[in-house]
């Protein structure tokens, strides 16, 4: 809304000439912005001529200008009742009523100004303010446009009609006349801010950061121009700088609920949880209404492993909008790190009933009934993983997909690989149920897999991660093959050993190795970064320490060690490291079979250990991965493996003291024909 910076010359009124000499000091007063003088004298001339139009008029200038709305409305309603033909008094009650909150009543006065004065560009543009505030932005817009068409320099309102054309999701044009008010008046703050929100709309974040920049140059004290840079400095992960422009725009905004949700993001973004959960709680007590601010609380609560706490923060943004999906999907995932499946799957169910199509919640749900064991349901659900907004397992291939129903004898089938090597590994078991049903088969596999998965059979092609073959029938992403084939719990294809080393490969690492004396041990203890759930599934080197005295020889079957744990590995020496020299998984699968057992977390090894028939203890989360279903000591998946779960959430302590102990058992038959 735009209030008048002063008072237009004043009508000519008859009633005005009675006291010429006290108007025209009150009038000047009030062109200087001495208010409280200018009103006094207003008062004083109405004292003596109740019925004088301009002091009465002017008078409810003041009182708009100085935050008394009603009484501007009072006082200008009066002075139209004298003299309703002043077009100027009509924006005046207007804006008084825009002020008030009324802008149906505020739009009529415009009107009636427009009507009186066809060529008042303020009455056009405030007329725009006020179809705006009714949401009818598009008139807004032609209203604007015609306050510019009669003054082509009129920057307020180029750029009141830019942030109509953002409300109209036109931020092209928006841009546009945000560039045109800037170009009349370059040192014009708000325009710069607003440039800038529309500039990060239209993915040009760089540019916006420049608009930001210059718009907090010309108006420093804006909290608004540091909260957008902080915005757009998060999009351009740059996480710290960030951080520092939401703290300066809390600085001068105490009150700033969106400044401390955003800078919760950041200090997440960071690997803060403590501190993000801090501003959430900041935002909430701002605005207690916050929805968004108890959703985030909830995945930072996730972060601290605090997963009950995390579902009651859910269940509030939930209380507060019953429909947020997003809120329900995330309580289902919190539910299911603490092994409450069941729970979990009606948390998903609601949000696919209120989003049906809601891919990450169906991919969730899929997830849960797996490790429920309820396969027939689980592996249709997996299929949403395709329409993730990140997909998986998608490619762009004319050839149809293939899940099972139609005959594949003499067809050629590309299977192509997704996900991780352990995923790999562990479902290229299906390609020779595949072939068994008379079709050639084409494997498309990570680059460290090629060698080992070409023994899977002779007429089995093993490609390369981009490479596809020339011609064939149908496609089928690999982790597609359960569903195509049927599997139940009953029915996982289990061969004790379906990979194995080379034998040249083999016998090139035995003639590394010192000679054979006690036990050999392989071990892995943490995997890639890049794992979505590596904060659990991995640990750190010094919580496997108790193991290695028990009297083996301790061979490291990971190639990559953080750095966090490089400097203990070294200095403690009991672990034989090869590191670079495990080109790809034949030269880890030739020392895997070197092993009198292997002991690893959840990562690639323990699928390669398995796959081979290796003896393989097998360490677990709390909440482990689908595949490794709930509260058993073995898995259908590999005969030869025993798994070791955590029973309270972090707690490998306990796990690593089984496996010690279990292991000082049995250390004198590891090894025995």
């Amino acid at each position: 809304m735009a209030k008048p910076d002063g008072p237009r010359a004043p009508a000519q009124n008859p009633a005005a000439s009675a006291l010429p000499a006290a108007f025209d000091r009150a009038l000047a007063l009030h062109r200087q912005g001495r208010l409280a003088a200018a009103e006094r004298i207003y008062g004083d001339v109405l004292q003596s001529q109740p019925d004088h139009f301009d002091a009465l008029h002017l008078l409810g200038v003041v009182a708009l200008q100085t935050g008394r709305p009603e009484r501007a409305a009072a006082l200008i309603s009066m002075a139209l009742s004298l003299n309703g033909k002043i077009a100027a008094a009509h924006v005046n009650l207007g804006a008084a009523l825009r002020d008030l909150q009324r802008p149906l009543d505020a739009l009529a006065s415009f009107d009636n100004a427009i009507t009186l004065k066809p060529d008042d560009a303020d009455a056009y543009y405030n007329r725009g303010n006020a179809l705006g505030d009714l949401q009818r932005h598009a008139e807004a817009v032609a209203s604007y446009d015609q306050a510019i068409a009669l003054k082509p320099d009129y920057a307020l309102a180029l750029f009141s009609r830019g942030n109509a054309l953002r409300e109209l999701k036109r931020p092209a044009d928006a841009l546009a006349s945000y560039d045109r008010a800037i170009g009349l008046q370059p040192d014009y703050a708000p325009a710069l801010l607003s440039r800038g929100n529309t500039l990060q709309e239209l993915k040009r974040p760089a540019d916006a950061l420049a608009s930001y920049d210059k718009a907090i140059s010309l108006g420093p004290e804006d909290a608004e121009g540091h909260f957008g840079r902080g915005n757009v400095l998060r999009e351009l992960k740059r996480h710290a700088d960030a951080l520092a422009s939401y703290d300066r725009a809390i600085a001068l905004r105490p009150n700033h609920a969106q400044a401390y949700f955003n800078r919760g993001n950041a200090l997440r973004d960071l690997g803060r949880p403590e501190e993000a959960l801090a501003s959430y709680q900041r935002a909430i007590a701002l605005r207690p209404n916050h929805a968004e601010a108890y959703y985030n609380c909830g995945a930072a609560l996730v972060d601290l492993r605090r997963h009950q706490d995390a579902i009651v923060c859910y269940e509030r943004a939930i209380a507060l909008r019953p429909d947020y999906v997003a809120a329900h999907n995330n309580r289902g995932a919190a539910l299911a790190e603490l092994n409450r499946v069941e729970e979990a799957i009606a948390s998903y169910d609601r949000a696919i009933a209120l989003q049906p199509y809601h891919a990450e919640a169906h991919l969730n749900r899929s997830y849960c009934l797996l490790q429920l064991g309820r396969f027939e349901q689980g592996w249709r659900e997996h299929e949403w993983r395709i329409k993730l907004s990140e997909p998986v397992a998608v490619r762009s291939d004319p050839q149809p997909l293939w899940l099972g129903d139609e005959d594949i004898a003499d067809k050629t089938l590309f299977i192509y690989w997704e996900q991780g090597l352990g995923d790999t590994i562990q479902f290229s078991r299906y390609v020779k149920l595949v072939q068994a049903r008379g079709a050639r088969v084409v494997m498309s596999v990570q680059r460290p897999l090629v060698g080992l998965l070409t023994q899977l059979g002779p007429a089995i092609g093993v490609v390369g991660p981009r490479e596809v073959p020339a011609e064939y029938d149908y496609r089928c992403p690999l982790l597609s093959l359960p569903l195509a084939l049927r599997t139940t719990l009953a029915t996982i294809p289990a061969e004790p050993c379906y990979l194995a080393a080379d034998a040249r490969l083999r016998a090139a690492w035995s003639a590394r190795l010192a000679p054979k004396r006690r036990p050999r041990i392989g071990i892995a203890w943490s995997g890639s970064t890049r794992h979505k759930n590596d904060r659990n599934r991995s640990m750190g080197f010094d919580q496997l320490l108790p193991l290695l005295g028990v009297d083996a020889d301790w061979i490291c079957l990971q190639t990559e060690i953080r750095e966090k744990d490089d400097g203990a590995l070294r200095q403690d020496g009991r672990i034989v490291f090869f590191g670079d020299d495990l080109r790809d998984f034949s030269d880890t699968a030739a020392l895997v079979d070197l092993m009198d057992l292997v002991i690893t977390i959840d990562t690639s090894v323990a699928h390669l250990a398995g796959a081979m028939g290796k003896p393989a203890w097998i360490l677990l989360p709390f909440s482990p991965d689908w595949r490794w279903l709930l509260d058993r000591q073995d898995t259908p998946w590999y005969p030869s493996a025993r798994l070791f779960r955590q029973r309270q959430i972090g707690d490998w302590a306990s796990v690593v003291e089984r496996v010690r102990s279990d292991l000082r058992s049995a250390i004198g038959t590891l090894g025995a024909p």
